[in-house]
Parts: structure tokens; sequence; C-alpha cells
């Protein structure tokens, strides 16, 4: 038996694929999934390197897709099945809304794919196979991944090792929070630190910590940290902002090799954060846990959001001044979105303020539902216009090059500069900058 697995790539502008020469953020479900089925042939494609084989002879067809290139997915789905392979689809999206996602595959995995690849495997080898395969874990746990298959790609100079999985926060908008409903699974510490000895092994001295929050279990954060810091590597992952308070934990953090981590902040808005159902975060406290985590020689990049219920269009302009004035070195934006099967959907739904009810032409890019202080068209304007502010040369300049501690770590910040440009040259294309 033979298995394609694509990690598609989104669209852009009149359906063009986004295309690189180099993918840093790469998916770890392909070699997971390989690793639990060791007598399958596995093959891979990361289609935003590579073009999808249409012409494959695999058996099976497994696609996934990271947010918005859930759209790219079902099209890909199509397409083989029109040549009558069989087709499974996974991945968040997916699993959000797997009542749609049937309707373009034989076969959808909701949720954790590790118990649930392997059953639906046994069950399409015997002919068995069924429409929707639901196995949530009670342990995060699985074999050693098949961490070959992607240092054989076009990847940058670290690879993904996961901690945990789920969050205990409730982000009404959050597509982790609606699968997971609270749950957090944590691997065995054993078992992180016996990846990362392979992909140190591979040649690799950095790595991505996957993890929805690793501050979401402090005992077990300072507990990896120990572990992590015996093998001399650094380290990046994602968190909520409240470690920045938390002054033994960044002291752990920076000796273990951890150099950068990503928060999503969301707004600058206190009132919109509240909508959202992320009133836990201060933002009047914002620039203070930037300031402590940089002074533990921590770098900051932010994922925000703009359109929810606080949002105004001079707060919008203000998050521009904020971005470059706290100097975040890799900063993101989306206009906030009704991703169907999320609490934020439903509300939005319910309140009748959905004005593009055509779920395929969402891109977290154009405003799909009514905001309550600006029209659609003022907010996707105003999205736009914060990108180009952000990323002005000035704006660029201020945030990586122009600060204390460039002469410090010019090599650093001069990557960073590069990242900047990069995402600037995005932005003129009318693509959103985002981690793949």
């Amino acid at each position: 038996m033979k298995i394609y697995f694509i990690q598609s790539t989104p669209y852009f502008g009149n359906r063009q694929l986004i295309k690189k020469s180099r993918l840093y953020f790469v998916g770890l479900a392909p070699a997971i999934l390989a690793a639990l089925i060791p007598g399958v042939e596995f093959e891979i494609c990361l289609e935003t390197l590579e073009d999808v084989n249409f012409d494959t002879d695999a058996d099976m067809i497994a696609i996934s897709g990271m947010g918005h290139a859930m759209i790219r997915s079902l099209d890909i789905a199509d397409a083989f099945r029109a040549k009558g392979k069989t087709v499974v689809l996974g991945g968040y999206m997916a699993s959000l809304m797997p009542e749609e996602a049937i309707k373009h595959a034989d076969s959808v995995v909701i949720g954790d794919g590790e118990e649930a690849f392997v059953q639906l495997i046994k069950d399409y080898q015997a002919g068995t196979l069924k429409q929707f395969y639901d196995s949530p874990m009670q342990k995060l746990t699985y074999p050693l991944p098949r961490y070959d298959l992607l240092a054989a790609k076009k990847i940058g100079d670290f690879l993904p090792v996961q901690a945990g999985r789920g969050c205990p926060n409730t982000c009404s908008f959050c597509s982790v929070y609606c699968l997971y409903r609270n749950r957090y699974l944590k691997r065995d510490i054993e078992e992180v630190i016996r990846d990362l000895r392979e992909i140190k092994r591979l040649g690799y001295k950095k790595f991505l910590l996957l993890d929805d929050n690793i501050y979401a279990d402090k005992n077990y954060l300072i507990g990896l940290c120990s572990e992590i810091k015996k093998l001399g590597m650094q380290w990046m992952s994602q968190c909520s902002i409240a470690i920045a308070d938390d002054s033994e934990v960044l002291q752990l953090l920076a000796e273990s090799g951890c150099f950068a981590l990503s928060f999503g902040l969301e707004s600058i808005s206190q009132e919109s954060l509240n909508a959202m159902q992320k009133g836990w975060a201060d933002t009047e406290r914002y620039a203070s846990q930037i300031s402590a985590l940089e002074a533990a020689g921590i770098d900051v990049s932010t994922e925000m959001v703009v359109g929810a219920d606080g949002d105004t269009l001079e707060s919008i302009r203000e998050t521009a001044d904020f971005i470059i004035n706290n100097k975040i070195v890799v900063p993101r934006f989306y206009i906030l979105t009704p991703i169907p099967g999320t609490d934020f959907w439903h509300e939005t739904v319910a309140q009748g303020r959905i004005v593009n009810e055509d779920i395929y032409s969402y891109s977290g890019a154009e405003a799909v539902h009514m905001p309550k202080n600006m029209t659609p068209k003022e907010l996707t304007t105003a999205y736009w216009q914060l990108y180009r502010e952000v990323f002005s040369i000035v704006g660029i300049l201020k945030r990586t090059v122009l600060r204390a501690g460039f002469f410090r770590h010019p090599l650093k910040y001069l990557f960073y500069l590069y990242v900047n440009l990069y995402y600037r040259y995005q932005i003129r294309r009318g693509i959103t900058p985002n981690i793949i």
C-alpha cells in the first residue's frame, strides 16, 4: 500500500498558489503518521515547495492544510476523487466542519489523528472504510516521527518537536479551544527529549517546540527546560503572554536555549479581548510584559486580529504604533473571521452578522462579518493599511536594526530584517504573511 500525503498551500488573489523556494514552518503530522504505519509506503508533498503529482500511483491520498489552505485542500481532493482515488481529509479545519469536508472526501479524520489514522488504514485494507474517524487521545504519545522525510525537503534550519496539545483557555474564535474544549495533553518529557536527540543527530541545532500554550503547566515546563538545557540547542515556541510575569520561568527558558516566543495578543482593545472570551489578558500590561521578555533575552513575535467588537478605525491605526514602539520583530495580523465550527461562528450567525456566506472565500484578509464599529469594507481597508504602515521601510528598520541590542546580536536582527522585507514583498502582492 502507498499513501501520498499532501500539505496544501493557501491561495491568494485569483486562486493563485503561494509558492516558496524554502519552507521554514513545516507540519509534523506527516512524520508522525508515517511512523505509525511502518509497513506502508509513505510519500510527502509540501505543496508550498513542490507541485502535487496528480498522476501518483498511490492507493490513498491524505490531505491536510493549515488555516485557509483548507480551501486548496478541497480542490485537490475533488481532483483526485475524479481520478478514482480514495481521499482522506484531516486537520483543524476539516475537524471543525466534517460534514462539509466529507462532501469532498471518502473519509474524514476528526481531531487527533494518531489512533484514528491507524484504524482507518486497517479498515481500508479490510474494505470497510468509514466516513468519519474520531478517536480523541487520552495520552499524547507516539513513536519517533519520520523526521528523515521532512529533512529531505527544502526546509529551514529547524524541525518541529511536540510537547503538548490543546489549551486551557476559552477564546471563542480559536479553533484549538473549539476542538479540544480545555483539554491539554502533554507528552512524557522523556519522549520529547527522544525526538530532540534524533533531530540533533540529523544535524539540526534548532527546533520549534509545538505546543498551543507551553505555559499551561508551569511544573511541566520547568522540568522540560531542565532537560532541554542539557542538549545545548536553541528553540522557539508559543504561549500565553502571562509567562512574562514569571521571572523564574523566563530565566529557565533563556538558559535552556529559548530565543523567541510567539504570542496571540489579538488586540490592544480590552473590550475586544473581553468580547472574544480573552479577558484574562490585560492590554494595559502588554508593553511591560514585552519589555520583560526582551530583558530576558527572548524575542517577541505576535499575532493579532482586527475587527472585534471593541475595535475602531482609530484603535486599528494605534495598533501600528503599538507594534513599532514596542519593536515587535515579527508581527502578523488577521481580520477576525468567524471560522465555521467555532463558537464565534455560531454567535455571529445567530446575530445575523454574516455578510459573506461563501465559506470557501474566507481568507482572513477580507471582512466577512459586520463589525460593531465600522463597515466590512472599512475594516478590510484598515487592515491592509495597518500592514502597509507596520511593514513600511521606516517601520521595519525601527523594529529590527534600530534598537539597543543590535550590536550585541547583529546577525540575529539582520535575519529579522530579511524576514520583514520578505513579508513586505508579500504584502505588496496582496498576500497575507503567515508562518508557512
